[in-house]
């Protein structure tokens, strides 16, 4: 791998680094280092800017920890190799610092501290919140307290960059609120900037803005400081795989990482090239010559017709490139690298460039793979080997939604949003048993919270948004965590946030028929084509059974949580309006003749959802669930749920009874894989994101339904296994839990019976369930049978 410096961004590949412990004084008092910007700019507005300070240590240390923050966002790099880059996204009433150890990258004499810090503004992604520009970093102990930020570092405005145009979203005709690309003059970039030999005698001192202060503390300022709670990101080398059209050129080897490739002066080319799956990644383009040439990358997850079709996602023929996009101006010096500021969704990458009076080549172009470092530790395997590629693609696009926060979709969005991230969390839990950013994500909706009691629908977001059945999801999340991990303080310290959501639901229910009465706010509930704008029938004028029943759904969930902390009356008073809820949706919307839930008391529109939740809830007598459920899977004229509320549909199976049905039920899926996704998408075609993790649920159902694997207690520390194989002949799974690894290795044996091997972790019981037959697990490997 050749090594490229004196360049835009380090070639490197960036792992999870351990993370510190945190000095508590920083948590209980001022910091003594204070922001700093850079002298006579607009603080508000625009810009990119470098910071700089030379740190003599006459011995190299053992240890030399540092804490560092800045808004937007920071590049902070020792001796010319990034050492953190952050803030992990969040509120300014819990501005995230990341804490770091440099001592590795020091050495005896001279060291070079740099930071790139950049202030997208008005231009900003709707995820991105902000106050103004601000850089701080302050050491950890006396010693290292010589860094901390004030007028003695050095600092300077890079003029080099500017924004793209933000018209991404008018080209592609949706919604897309990511920001803009990067157009970067190479003539006017300070390169050599984060070098010991960089001459930076014409930079100004940098000035103090404010102090800071920690989170909880009353006095007035730009930033409230928390401390980062997830590991960095992950970054590894991701080579482009295909090239797939070419003009203007005969040789495209270059993404080969070992073939240069010049292109003449005076010429015009453009060349198409596929990663052959779709990913998240920052670019790097390395060229060298080239003055007078402009190159422009386009980043698509699939190409369009000229109907704006996307179609078969491997076909080109016929098809044009259009969406996000950075230009880069080479200046004609030597391994220029040009990398985004942030990172780039795509499967094609489209380079057009046209050269002036000098030639230019192309050294490389690679990506460097970002996400949040997430390790896959489950298993699935059976035997139809078609489901592997519906766990990998899965898989893949859980990943790909997940960053400093989960993302609805990595490419026209980056919002983490309740309904999704609920998803989500259930998928990282079991592939990897790393509760950390769900741990985030609860944080983040907490702190979301507005006054009259919802949770804001997406958070961070920097544009105000509520949907009042995502603060429900919220609530539910907090559930999950509950009979999944053990953290009882985590949990209690939300029950008062569960409260306020329950109680402004409570304050709309319909005094005459007891459902809820007239919403406000938007009432979401699935993107279904009989929904406008997502919002069924009822939800706003009232009556809705879908959101009726999902509050009682909650309502049972809370009161589940709040009878384990002691708060019985709570908890019986939520069980009694989930009970008058559930009779009364019954009561006025079920259709004994349709054999369905209508979505409101008129009975003159149906859809899957209301039956879903009619099931979820046992508003459906046990006795007639399965029949309902026929309904629900058989009755096209019922209004159907997209991919995203297919996760409550498998729920509704299992309550009913009827999991055994979940295999037979895979073909949104696999046809997704047919028509050449490598990713799960928003929505059946034509759809907006080929990205979307609410998608990606086959992953975690894998486990938890065809395995049938979930917990039977809070804290997972009982565990029912209830394997719903369907048509599969043997079943192999593992997944991790908090006492270890639990494994199941199953066979069906003739038309009813099954046969294998069971592992739980020690400290844990649990049963073993299967056509009405119950079998006690213990710790441990232990083979079961029920013929």
């Amino acid at each position: 791998m050749k090594k490229i410096t004196g360049v835009l961004g380090i070639f490197i590949i960036l792992h999870a680094q351990a993370q510190q412990p945190i000095n508590p004084q920083l948590l209980n008092g001022l910091w003594k280092a204070r922001w700093i910007s850079c002298s006579g700019i607009a603080q508000r507005a625009y810009g990119v800017y470098h910071f700089r300070k030379v740190l003599h240590v006459d011995k190299k240390p053992q240890q030399f920890i540092i804490h560092v923050s800045a808004d937007n966002r920071y590049r902070l790099f020792v001796n010319e190799k990034m050492v953190s880059a952050g803030p992990a996204r969040c509120d300014l009433n819990h501005w995230n610092f990341e804490t770091v150890d440099i001592a590795p990258q020091l050495h005896e004499g001279d060291n070079i501290i740099a930071a790139q810090v950049w202030n997208m503004a008005e231009y900003a992604a709707v995820p991105q919140m902000s106050n103004q520009t601000g850089f701080l970093l302050q050491g950890d102990g006396d010693a290292e307290q010589i860094l901390n930020t004030n007028n003695s570092w050095k600092a300077c405005k890079d003029s080099a960059y500017s924004p793209c145009s933000l018209e991404n979203g008018a080209k592609l005709r949706t919604y897309m609120v990511i920001g803009p690309g990067d157009k970067v003059d190479a003539s006017a970039y300070p390169w050599g900037w984060q070098t010991r030999n960089f001459d930076d005698s014409k930079w100004q001192q940098a000035v103090v803005v404010t102090g800071a202060q920690p989170e909880g503390y009353g006095t007035d300022n730009l930033w409230t400081l928390a401390p980062r709670s997830i590991p960095q990101m992950e970054e590894s080398l991701q080579r482009i795989v295909s090239v797939r059209r070419k003009s203007g050129i005969e040789d495209a080897g270059f993404i080969a990482g070992n073939h240069p490739v010049t292109i003449p002066a005076n010429a015009t080319v453009s060349i198409l090239l596929d990663q052959t799956f779709n990913t998240v990644a920052y670019p790097e383009l390395n060229v060298s010559g080239g003055k007078g040439s402009a190159v422009k990358l386009t980043y698509a997850e699939a190409l369009f017709d000229t109907n704006h079709i996307k179609g078969n996602r491997n076909e080109i023929e016929g098809k044009n490139i259009a969406g996000n996009y950075d230009i880069f101006l080479p200046d004609g010096g030597q391994n220029r690298l040009f990398r985004p500021l942030w990172f780039r969704t795509f499967r094609y990458l489209q380079l057009d460039i046209t050269t002036g009076n000098e030639p230019l080549t192309i050294e490389d172009l690679y990506g460097q793979y970002t996400g949040y470092p997430f390790v896959q530790k489950a298993s699935f395997s059976s035997n139809d080997p078609s489901l592997k590629n519906i766990w990998d693609v899965g898989w893949r696009t859980a990943r790909l939604c997940a960053g400093e926060n989960y993302f609805d979709c990595p490419y026209y969005e980056q919002l983490q949003y309740a309904a999704d991230t609920r998803i989500q969390c259930l998928i990282s839990l079991y592939i990897t048993g790393d509760d950390r950013l769900m741990r985030k994500a609860i944080i983040d909706f907490h702190n979301s919270q507005v006054p009259e009691g919802l949770t804001q629908s997406r958070y961070p977001s920097s544009r105000f948004q509520i949907i009042p059945t995502f603060s429900l999801f919220w609530i539910s999340m907090i559930h999950d965590y509950w009979m999944l991990r053990r953290d009882d303080a985590f949990i209690e310290d939300k029950l008062q946030a569960v409260r306020a959501v329950l109680g402004w639901y409570e304050k709309k229910i319909d005094a005459g028929k007891q459902m809820l009465g007239p919403m406000k706010w938007w009432n979401f509930v699935d993107w279904n084509n009989s929904f406008p704008g997502g919002v069924p029938d009822g939800a706003t004028d009232g009556n809705s059974s879908i959101i009726s029943l999902q509050y009682a759904y909650t309502l049972k969930q809370a009161a589940g949580l709040f009878n384990y902390f002691g708060k019985k009356e709570e908890a019986t008073h939520y069980e009694s309006l989930a009970s008058a809820l559930i009779k009364n949706t019954y009561r006025y919307c079920f259709d004994a003749t349709k054999n369905a839930m209508a979505n409101t008391p008129l009975k003159n529109t149906f859809s899957q959802h209301a039956s879903i939740m009619a099931i979820l809830t046992g508003s459906i007598p046990q006795h007639d669930m399965q029949k309902v459920l026929q309904t629900i899977l058989t009755d096209k004229s019922l209004s159907q749920a997209t991919f995203y509320y297919r996760f409550y549909l498998t729920r509704a199976m299992k309550a009913a009874g009827m999991s055994n049905s979940y295999y037979s039920n895979l073909k949104p899926w696999r046809d997704m894989l047919a028509n050449g996704l490598t990713t799960f998408a928003e929505n059946p075609d034509p759809t907006r994101s080929d990205c979307h993790a609410w998608s990606a649920s086959p992953v975690y159902d894998f486990l938890a339904t065809i395995c049938g694997i979930e917990p039977a207690a809070p804290g997972f520390k009982k565990i029912n296994i209830a394997p719903a194989p369907g048509e599969l002949t043997s079943i192999k799974g593992t997944m991790p839990h908090p006492d270890g690894t639990i494994a199941v290795d199953l066979q069906r044996k003739g038309a009813n019976g099954i046969e294998g091997t069971i592992v739980l972790p020690a400290n844990t019981s649990g049963t073993f369930n299967w056509n009405g037959k119950t079998l006690a697990l213990k710790p441990g490997e232990q083979h079961v049978q029920i013929l």
